[in-house]
């Protein structure tokens, strides 16, 4: 049996060379993983790259199973994985949000409420940790962030963490997406933020032959980017790991020092 890197929300432990088994770290994130083992069996026919489809092995203590993704974190991506990106969350992001609902997944209204409690975490244990220079654009940040829509169905923590590539050499393309934990119906400038402003101008560029990228989808994405390293703060913060919160503080300041969106296409 083999242990997979830790995550922040499930133990995951790899069963007999063919099965992902995971496991809540915290009473909270059962809902969540129930809640994967409604959706993932609607939405994965919807889906044009492999997606995990758990289903529950055990009750008390909870536990879901699913076949391996096949694939390797992406550690290098291409055009050709920008554009294949590209179509998959345009097919993701149009698909009924109601019936996402339906099946499982985090409805609007609840999203939004989150999205208000983690940004008054933020405003409250992270926003004093920064330089009294950086109080005022932080601040705008969380105030922007808080009014973004919520509309589509989306993965919520897309990045190449979650993305699978084919492993033999040289690096094949983009093969699967995993750990849909945190889909809801939100904001698909989420889902756009590594692809665009992460991955290098090449890969965005991609992403903009299959998805219909505008200009306000890119500046929504950019705060979303913006956003990210305040996880990393607050997962430090919870962790006790200084090192951690110390990473994510120079993100933050970082990326409230980029610039303004590029042109949209």
């Amino acid at each position: 049996m083999t242990v997979f890197p830790d995550g922040w929300d499930s133990e995951a432990r790899l069963v007999d060379g063919r099965w992902v088994e995971r496991r809540p770290r915290r009473p909270e994130v059962a809902a969540r993983l129930l809640a994967e083992t409604r959706l993932m069996p609607w939405l994965a026919p919807r889906l044009p790259l492999a997606v995990p489809v758990p289903r529950v092995l055990t009750h008390d203590p909870l536990a879901v199973r699913h076949a391996l993704v096949p694939g390797a974190p992406l550690e290098h991506p291409t055009p050709r994985d920008g554009r294949l990106l590209g179509r998959f969350l345009r097919a993701l992001h149009t698909v009924d949000a109601a019936d996402a609902v339906r099946h499982g997944a985090l409805p609007a209204g609840a999203a939004r409420a989150e999205r208000a409690e983690e940004g008054a975490d933020f405003r409250r244990r992270v926003l004093p940790l920064l330089p009294p220079e950086r109080h005022r654009s932080a601040a705008a940040l969380l105030d922007a962030v808080r009014a973004l829509p919520a509309a589509a169905l989306v993965h919520g923590d897309l990045g190449p963490e979650h993305l699978l590539a084919e492993e033999a050499p040289p690096t094949g393309p983009l093969t699967g997406v995993i750990d849909f934990g945190d889909a809801h119906v939100g904001d698909p400038a989420i889902d756009l933020a590594w692809a665009l402003y992460g991955a290098g101008r090449a890969v965005a560029d991609a992403v903009a032959e299959t998805y219909p990228v505008t200009r306000e989808l890119r500046a929504r994405a950019l705060l979303w980017h913006r956003l990210g390293p305040w996880y990393e703060v607050t997962h430090g913060l919870d962790t006790g790991d200084a090192g951690t919160v110390a990473s994510g503080l120079a993100g933050v300041c970082d990326r409230l020092g980029a610039g303004p969106p590029p042109p949209g296409r």
